[in-house]
């Protein structure tokens, strides 16, 4: 049996992507979004000196929110990050060491899928959700054509397309996680501009969820 990490229960499951952020802005801009309403934040691993950062964020944060590491591709990288106190390891591609590596450490794994083929590689290996990129090229009725072969509880995510202009359309079709990147956050952007995003990407997906129940 697959000793899969469950996801846990977040208020809004939405990840944060900080591709760029520096050490030296991790616990400032971090505790903007989780003062925003964010649960999840992820620090790619292409990112400056991004172990540095997820340790500073783990230590402010990591019982507040779900801290962990993007582009993971080796699964020696899943054991650092897990000496740091990370929960949570996004891979761009259904990797089945570092999905393992993740479930041993107890942690949530969400790896990015494109196939079917890849998307059910990845959940049989344990994956704790999967990371359907980039979701604006499948769209929500590609996504959601997929999902109908996957098990029914096999949370999906759209990370790629998905933004506040348009997570009704996602929910509808059954997507419930959503990653935020560029929309959010670029490299070198000042805290009070992220703080705007970060309002504004909260209340749009708060008034979509409540568009999509009364709908």
């Amino acid at each position: 049996m697959t000793n899969r990490t469950p996801l846990p229960e977040l208020r809004r499951p939405l990840v944060a992507i900080l591709r760029g952020l520096r050490p030296e802005e991790a616990q400032g801009h971090i505790g903007v979004l989780v003062d925003a309403g964010f649960e999840a934040v992820e620090v790619p691993l292409n990112s400056p000196e991004p172990f540095d950062s997820i340790a500073t964020a783990v230590d402010a944060f990591g019982a507040q929110a779900l801290i962990g590491a993007g582009t993971v591709l080796d699964p020696r990288d899943v054991d650092r990050l897990a000496d740091l106190g990370a929960k949570l390891i996004v891979t761009p591609n259904p990797n089945a060491a570092v999905i393992a590596s993740a479930c041993g450490h107890g942690m949530v794994s969400i790896p990015g899928v494109f196939t079917p083929g890849e998307a059910l590689s990845a959940w049989q290996a344990g994956a704790s959700a999967l990371k359907f990129f980039p979701a604006g090229v499948l769209g929500p009725e590609g996504i959601a054509a997929i999902r109908a072969i996957l098990p029914a509880e096999a949370p999906v995510a759209a990370v790629g397309g998905a933004s506040e202009d348009n997570f009704a359309q996602y929910i509808a079709k059954g997507i419930s996680i959503f990653g935020l990147g560029s929309s959010l956050y670029k490299p070198g952007m000042g805290r009070d501009e992220l703080k705007q995003r970060a309002l504004g990407i909260i209340a749009a997906y708060d008034n979509a969820m409540q568009a999509v129940r009364a709908a």
